[in-house]
């Protein structure tokens, strides 16, 4: 195996000591240690999907002992709470659908088939979107959920039940239609009407403002429709992919990882950049490359790589055994000043996946 890979599996055996039975989101550059979210957080799925690609690519068990319990926790928290929400795929893919994939687990079987139920309960048949968020957001529909149809088409093969494959489609035509914009850069929020589906408008969100280019929404877009196309074998949402491809390579910088937003300014040196973005990114051309013949498939795979080199040489912790994260300078919320220059566990997950894809990995999580 290569040093890298070797040096993964050491970072990742220190952080299952550091990080406990914690639920990490952020870890602030001063000190590299992982908070603790609530166990529902959206980001809670990331670092047990950490754990099952490690035990899926090694066979280890301690791997497999210590992401066992995460889909269980999921459920006992938001039945209790009643705290679903349109992030239940980054929450039960990386846990309760895996762990059912890899070792026939029943109860997680059924946990990833009840929060695909639940994902499906928000579409909105008027705006053919799923609904973001809870409150008074009822027409509110975001980018990031591109990446949460996978849930879906999981629970359309699993149970043969044509229902959740014509609900992703239908968010998956929405996201093309009104979030991925002509040139490749994409919308963070979308606004409709929730009674005629009517477009309102479209918002900032995490992005500089409406009109800018948020670099992980292009990111979830990006990996979110070459998802769909492996799904579907649809070469709309192929090309859609490879739209968003091209606009987000051609706004990397030198060291090929990006800003966390492209049009945040005129000049963009003093902007953060969004490691997340980058790693998120990577696995997604590495989906593109996938799809398509070798030699077309090539350039996607090689910008995988670069980016992967960048965030590698620049970015990783690797000489710290106090810091607890993988990747350092991601970027959380820039307009709500909320988690600048620090590590991200979605950044770290997202990392690792790119990696055991680059080796091989024929299993898929998203």
């Amino acid at each position: 195996m290569p040093p890298l890979w070797e040096a993964i599996q050491a970072k990742v055996d220190q952080m299952i000591v550091q990080i406990g039975d914690k639920s990490p989101h952020v870890a602030p550059p001063d000190t590299g240690k992982y908070d603790d979210m609530r166990h529902d957080w959206w980001t809670a799925g990331f670092w047990p999907g950490i754990l099952w690609i490690m035990y899926d690519l090694t066979g280890k068990p301690h791997y497999r002992e210590k992401a066992w319990s995460w889909d269980e926790r999921f459920e006992q928290k938001s039945v209790q709470d009643n705290n679903f929400h349109h992030d239940v795929g980054f929450q039960y893919l990386p846990t309760a659908v895996v762990k059912y994939k890899l070792t026939g687990d029943q109860a997680g079987r059924r946990r990833g088939l009840a929060a695909a139920n639940f994902l499906a309960g928000r579409y909105n048949m008027a705006g053919k979107f799923l609904r973001a968020w809870n409150q008074d957001k009822t027409g509110w529909s975001i980018v990031d959920s591109s990446m949460n149809l996978s849930l879906l088409f999981w629970a359309a093969e699993e149970i043969k039940d044509p229902r959740f494959d014509m609900i992703a489609r239908a968010h998956a035509d929405t996201v093309v239609e009104h979030f991925i914009r002509p040139d490749g850069s994409v919308n963070h929020i979308v606004s409709f009407d929730p009674y005629t589906g009517e477009v309102i408008e479209s918002l900032g969100g995490q992005g500089a403002g409406p009109d800018s280019s948020w670099s992980r929404g292009a990111a979830w877009a990006l990996h979110g429709m070459a998802n769909t196309y492996r799904y579907t074998q649809d070469k709309k949402y192929l090309h859609a992919a490879q739209r968003v491809a091209h606009y987000f390579l051609a706004m990397l910088p030198e060291d090929s990882v990006p800003h966390w937003d492209f049009r945040a300014a005129d000049s963009l040196v003093d902007e953060p950049r969004d490691t997340s973005a980058g790693s998120c990114a990577a696995s997604g051309l590495l989906e593109l490359a996938d799809a398509l013949p070798p030699v077309q498939g090539r350039p996607y795979r090689e910008a995988a790589e670069r980016i992967m080199l960048g965030l590698t040489r620049h970015y990783g912790v690797w000489d710290k055994p106090d810091y607890e994260a993988i990747l350092t300078c991601g970027t959380g919320n820039k307009p709500a000043d909320s988690n600048i220059d620090v590590s991200l566990i979605y950044g770290d997950y997202y990392y690792v996946e790119t990696l055991a894809k680059l080796l091989g990995w024929k299993n898929r999580i998203f």
